[in-house]
């Protein structure tokens, strides 16, 4: 009885170390993802004079120059502190909002543009990887799917509330929408300024009493140690799904519209489908229990691919349903497959590759976004969502080894301490 009593009390003192790190991050998650201008930008750029073409080359470049920045920007996030690389980053993403809407010439949204992939790649990685390692701080990373999903539902479902909004505010002005998006990145800012401690990497391995044994000097090495063949593919798998839903979800406007959906309509969709995506999460952590990443991965593939297929029928209530009820499924794979990263990482180099990760899937995304425009283009918007099916299918394939043959994913480098104590 007395173990009973001590069991319940050390769980209920991890709940409350859990709760004393997320709160401030909840609250940071809403204000970072209230960004008014997400949902209308596009029509902000054709107002500005920007040609369609422009407009392709801007959003381009964004991925381009996020992704490029992924590796330095976490090696840095590393050395000056995570929370430090997640302040830069906002920050500069809030200047280059007020840049874009007191200026019109081309070539200096280029330069903002530039900016806010840089300003994009500071922050990711940065904000999981101070989490995380704030959650091993206090013995608390068991309850990470589960605080991973909620952080996310909470972004996800703020950026869908502010799409809703933001199309309100334009009608004020535009300066109303991008100052407003602006101050709720500086507000984020003082958020986990005042509520969230500094992390850097050599200060996350000495928590861990010594576990990074080899004391890797650059994050190159860290990677090649932890490089599994499975992890790997883990990787590469990943950033395919990610290259598939991100295209499949902002050109699902176009072909809603091609199939005879209206602009409320589709505006209405794609808000709903935001939601969705936000709520969906909240499945990762008894998904995670019950089925596992090695399952959930082609699980979500496969639901990909049938969106994708069901889109190319050509018939718009099958395409909304398909949107709605599919879409989502993929966002629970990602908290999942998040947390897997996290524990296969080292904690000195964790932020830097979180950010090679991520450059990876960044490059794929843009490539994404290349080959299903020109699919679209090509066949028509149906028949192209139709055959870029093959890219989830293909993603599928790769992951079949793993999953059939068990390879390990994660390595022995380290462990959280709650896990150490199970």
């Amino acid at each position: 009885m007395t173990g009973t009593t001590e069991a319940l009390g050390g769980s209920a003192a991890v709940d409350d170390a859990a709760r004393s790190v997320t709160r401030p991050f909840y609250v940071y998650a809403v204000l970072a993802n209230t960004l008014f201008q997400r949902g209308v930008f596009v029509l902000f750029l054709y107002q500005r004079g920007f040609s369609v073409g422009q407009v392709a080359l801007l959003q381009t470049l964004l991925y381009l120059v996020s992704g490029l920045a992924e590796l330095p920007t976490g090696v840095i996030a590393d050395r000056i502190g995570r929370r430090a690389g997640i302040v830069i980053g906002q920050m500069l993403i809030a200047g280059c909002l007020l840049g874009q809407v007191a200026f019109s010439n081309y070539w200096v949204f280029l330069a903002l543009f530039i900016g806010q992939g840089v300003g994009m790649a500071c922050v990711s990685g940065s904000d999981t990887a101070l989490l995380y390692d704030l959650l091993v701080r206090r013995g608390a990373t068991a309850g990470y799917v589960k605080i991973k999903s909620r952080f996310t539902m909470l972004g996800t479902v703020a950026s869908g509330a502010a799409i809703v909004l933001g199309g309100q505010l334009q009608q004020i002005s535009w300066g109303v929408v991008y100052v407003g998006s602006a101050a709720c990145l500086v507000l984020a800012v003082v958020v986990l300024m005042s509520g969230v401690p500094e992390i850097r990497g050599a200060d996350a391995v000495d928590e861990q009493g010594g576990a990074e044994e080899h004391g890797d000097a650059t994050a190159w090495r860290a990677m090649l140690r932890v490089a599994t063949p499975a992890l790997v593919t883990l990787v590469v798998v990943s950033g395919l799904m990610h290259a598939t839903l991100t295209p499949y979800i902002i050109f699902t406007q176009k072909t809603l519209s091609d199939q005879g959906a209206g602009t409320a309509l589709v505006s209405v969709v794609v808000a709903a489908g935001f939601f969705a995506g936000g709520l969906t999460p909240l499945l990762s952590d008894r998904a995670d229990r019950l089925i596992g990443y090695r399952v959930i991965v082609p699980v979500s593939l496969l639901t990909l691919a049938v969106a994708l297929g069901l889109s190319g029928l050509g018939l718009v209530r099958v395409t909304i349903a398909a949107f709605l009820v599919l879409a989502g499924i993929p966002e629970i794979t990602a908290v999942i497959v998040d947390n897997v990263f996290n524990e296969a990482v080292p904690s000195r180099h964790r932020a830097s590759l979180l950010s090679m990760i991520a450059f990876v899937e960044s490059a794929l995304i843009g490539i994404g976004y290349l080959v299903l425009g020109a699919l679209m283009d090509g066949l028509g918007s149906s028949v192209g969502m139709a055959t870029y099916a093959a890219v989830p299918l293909l993603a599928c394939l790769l992951w079949l080894p793993v999953l059939f043959r068990g390879a390990r994913v994660t390595t022995e480098i380290e462990k959280p301490a709650d896990q150490e104590a199970s």
